[in-house]
């Protein structure tokens, strides 16, 4: 899985919405584990979003903190967490719960943040998640129940191996942020080297025709997006 080594540790964000099966859930999470066993002190921090919450519970997980309105969940979902553990907001507030859950991750030292769920539902908080990554400091990844999704910045290549080597699967590139934005690619039907990238502008549908692929972001933040391998 991804390298999740980094000064501070991961957190994963659990949000409401389509997300991926247990087995793939639980997966990920063990990976983050494995790889922070390096760096004492860098455990996974996980907290889920008001319904998120539903996620951890069907995969056994233990989030470290439940974040939102709880509009969405009935009090015997919050029994048993301490009450420092349960952060509620009011309804009328100007953050989405995933927001609370971003903003939380990064007040307790998380550098590099990924997102499992926000697939499906509600259009408007589908296009609240993607509006994060628009950020100053935004996700890095973004898991859904059939989308695997990875923000690259100038500079950055960071696209995992064993995802870099399907074959057949769909591959899609936006630009994110301010730009301006340039990337270069290998492996992939058609280059990304030279598109006039620009706001409204996306190569769609891309491939890998002969089984690996690498995309580098030269300048600028992109949005990859890949199929979330069963």
């Amino acid at each position: 899985m991804v390298n999740v080594k980094c000064s501070g540790p991961l957190g994963i964000i659990f949000t409401g919405g389509e997300g991926p099966p247990s087995p793939q859930i639980l997966a990920i999470v063990k990976a983050a584990n494995e790889d922070a066993q390096a760096e004492p002190g860098n455990k996974p921090l996980l907290a889920a979003a008001d319904s998120g919450l539903l996620l951890t519970e069907r995969t056994g997980l233990q989030p470290d903190w439940i974040v939102g309105d709880m509009d969405s969940l009935e009090p015997e979902h919050l029994a048993g967490f301490p009450p420092e553990k349960v952060l509620k907001f009011p309804p009328e507030k100007d953050q989405t719960d995933t927001e609370l859950a971003f903003s939380l991750l990064k007040d307790n030292g998380c550098d590099k943040i990924w997102i499992i769920g926000g697939g499906g539902g509600r259009i408007d908080q589908l296009f609240g998640i993607r509006a994060l990554f628009e950020r100053k400091s935004p996700p890095l990844r973004w898991i859904t129940a059939g989308e695997d999704i990875y923000c690259l910045e100038g500079g950055s290549s960071a696209i995992p191996a064993e995802l870099a080597a399907q074959t057949g699967g769909i591959i899609s590139v936006f630009p994110l942020g301010g730009g301006p934005w340039e990337a270069e690619s290998s492996g992939l039907k058609w280059p990304l080297a030279g598109l006039p990238w620009n706001r409204g502008f996306f190569g769609i549908s891309n491939a890998a025709p002969e089984d690996s692929f690498t995309i580098r972001a030269k300048k600028g933040r992109f949005m990859i997006i890949l199929p979330l391998l069963a």
